[in-house]
């Protein structure tokens, strides 16, 4: 894991819509924020040095962009945890947890999840991380303000943050082209993109993610990914993530990586970005 150590400073569907649309960009706390930290002590997350933990590294990326995929292969590559905190909403929704009743009332009431909420069920999922042996984490679309990477800094450190980007007009076709089995839930993408380079662009190609013979016929589409709400979307993304990017920036965490294309292309150039290709190799050796 030495190459990981170069990091440090780098030049049911219904609950799937209501986590998109409820809490995409949380309100403002309604909690103090020394109130806020307190949900890490309360919890036991312990803070640790990097030479005794794993990675922890946040993913940022507009909708759509891939940041769950990429996560997820990171996570599974490195062994840690990967967090998506509209997953960890999700969860609580559907259980009978203490926040879900106020959680429902919030969907109800077609209101945003606070600060308060998301750091609340942040801090127990690592704490029952660490208890289950877990060391570091990918954090996947978090924080989405500058509020919240205010109090995750004092609560927990961050070494890198990871920038996926892709042009718009590829995003666009990308999450229109996105399906799911009415059946399964499975997701795919029967979007063939090929895109030219240009005015110093690179060319961009993607092949469809299509599904198997059963579930074709039951492909349908989500409500939200329609081009008038993927265009706003992005455009409330963009608006809101570039005082994130900056935060990260000006502390030399932020890593900002172009998608060349799709996995077989991107996933390879990701590790050399990383400086993880080399890691990869050993681990091939040694299997």
């Amino acid at each position: 894991m030495a190459a990981l150590s170069r990091l440090s400073k780098p030049s049911s569907k219904f609950f799937a819509n209501i986590t998109r649309s409820v809490y995409f960009y949380s309100s403002a706390s309604a909690a103090p924020e020394p109130e806020i930290k307190s949900y890490f002590q309360n919890h036991n997350f312990a803070r640790k040095a990097p030479k005794d933990r794993n990675v922890q590294w946040v993913f940022l990326g507009c909708p759509g962009v891939g940041k769950g995929t990429y996560a997820s292969r990171l996570s599974k590559f490195l062994g840690v945890p990967h967090i998506a905190t509209g997953d960890l909403v999700r969860e609580e929704l559907a259980s009978s947890g203490s926040l879900s009743q106020q959680l429902s009332e919030i969907v109800n009431q077609g209101k945003l999840v606070s600060d308060e909420i998301i750091f609340n069920l942040l801090s127990k999922r690592l704490e029952a991380g660490q208890a289950g042996g877990e060391s570091g984490f990918i954090l996947d679309g978090f924080p989405r303000t500058v509020k919240q990477a205010e109090i995750l800094e004092e609560v927990m450190d961050i070494d890198l943050v990871v920038n996926l980007k892709l042009c718009e007009d590829v995003l666009l076709e990308k999450c229109l082209g996105r399906r799911m089995c009415s059946q399964c839930g499975g997701n795919f993408n029967v979007a063939n993109i090929n895109v030219k380079g240009g005015n110093g662009n690179p060319s961009i190609s993607m092949a469809p993610l299509l599904p198997p013979a059963h579930c074709m016929s039951k492909l349908i589409t989500r409500p939200d990914d329609t081009e008038e709400v993927v265009k706003e979307r992005l455009r409330v993304y963009n608006e809101k993530s570039q005082p994130v990017e900056e935060f990260y920036r000006n502390r030399g965490k932020l890593l900002e990586f172009d998608l060349p294309g799709g996995i077989p292309e991107s996933w390879p150039k990701l590790l050399e970005a990383l400086n993880l290709d080399e890691y990869e190799e050993k681990q091939s050796a040694a299997a």
